[in-house]
């Protein structure tokens, strides 16, 4: 089984920067498609970022031209810029059909 581990996160002003991590560790024998997920209170959980094995990466419109997810070996990364009030949510990374234990990120003034 393979387990995941977010960090990153944290309190960040309109306009400010964040870049999360996500460890993969665990019974990796092969490359895992993974995606960055979050979710707001009260909302469902959406996708944001995703990245193919080939390392194709696709954004959601929200977050397009201001996320960038990256991966090296068993880690991704989500570099956050610009962020807005409504990217305030716990940010989940996800592959090898699990889930990791979220990271809080809260853009507030």
């Amino acid at each position: 089984q393979v387990q995941l581990v977010e960090s990153g996160g944290g309190l960040v002003q309109p306009g400010g920067s964040l870049r999360l991590s996500c460890v993969a560790s665990g019974n990796i024998f092969t490359l895992s498609p993974m995606g960055w997920y979050r979710q707001a209170p009260g909302k469902e959980r959406e996708r944001v970022a995703y990245i193919t094995i080939r390392g194709d990466t696709s954004y959601s419109d929200s977050v397009k031209g201001r996320f960038s997810m990256s991966r090296n070996e068993n880690t991704i990364y989500l570099q956050m810029n610009d962020l807005r009030i409504e990217d305030t949510a716990v940010y989940y990374c996800a592959g090898w059909a699990q889930w990791g234990q979220g990271t809080q990120v809260t853009v507030s003034s």
